[in-house]
């Protein structure tokens, strides 16, 4: 960011605050990735995914983030901040990023078990609870969630699997997170042309 261009507040575009610890930052960055992605019926835009590419690209990096910050202390227009940084985060939104997380983790295994045994694709829930270190009420919202979704089904032997809605959406997180580290790649090298 050069002298002539407006200050543009990546913090505010990641709705964090200014002193959040990576993982949050990490967290904003693929929450608002996701829904902004071109691929992403009724909240795309171009626009601020690329917005948020570029601040996620600058404030990720600890040299960047540290030059950064100094220009954000003299610009600071006292935005306000949605995604909060450790125990100042509402409960509700640590609990939908780690929700979200479990989720993930609970398709891409039922996916991998669908993959490897297709005829005996089914998993005990209490080995999903387990892998997940979970209390039984999560456990519960994460299957009910799931099942809601379509992503999941109960067996005729009481396992739960994952169904063809589930494994769409695997490939679909899986290639929406492909395509951004491309484009985080794409903006380093581009990056690193500019300095050269």
């Amino acid at each position: 960011m050069t002298g002539d261009q407006p200050f543009i507040d990546y913090y505010d575009i990641l709705q964090v605050n200014h002193s959040c610890d990576p993982k949050i930052l990490e967290s904003a960055y693929h929450y608002l990735a996701k829904m902004y992605h071109p691929d992403r019926t009724g909240t795309a835009d171009t626009t601020k995914f690329s917005q948020v590419i570029e601040a996620y690209r600058v404030l990720r990096d600890p040299d960047q983030r540290a030059e950064y910050d100094l220009l954000h202390s003299q610009n600071n227009n006292g935005s306000k901040v949605k995604f909060a940084c450790g125990d100042e985060a509402p409960i509700e939104e640590q609990s939908a990023v780690s929700d979200a997380d479990d989720h993930a983790k609970i398709l891409m295994f039922l996916y991998k078990r669908r993959r490897d045994n297709a005829q005996n694709a089914g998993i005990a829930g209490f080995y999903l609870q387990d892998l997940l270190n979970c209390s039984d009420e999560h456990f519960e919202f994460h299957k009910w969630y799931l099942k809601e979704k379509g992503f999941i089904v109960l067996t005729e032997h009481g396992t739960l699997a994952i169904t063809v809605q589930g494994v769409d959406h695997v490939i679909s997180l899986s290639r929406t997170t492909k395509a951004e580290q491309l484009l985080i790649e794409q903006s380093n090298n581009h990056e690193n042309r500019a300095q050269s």
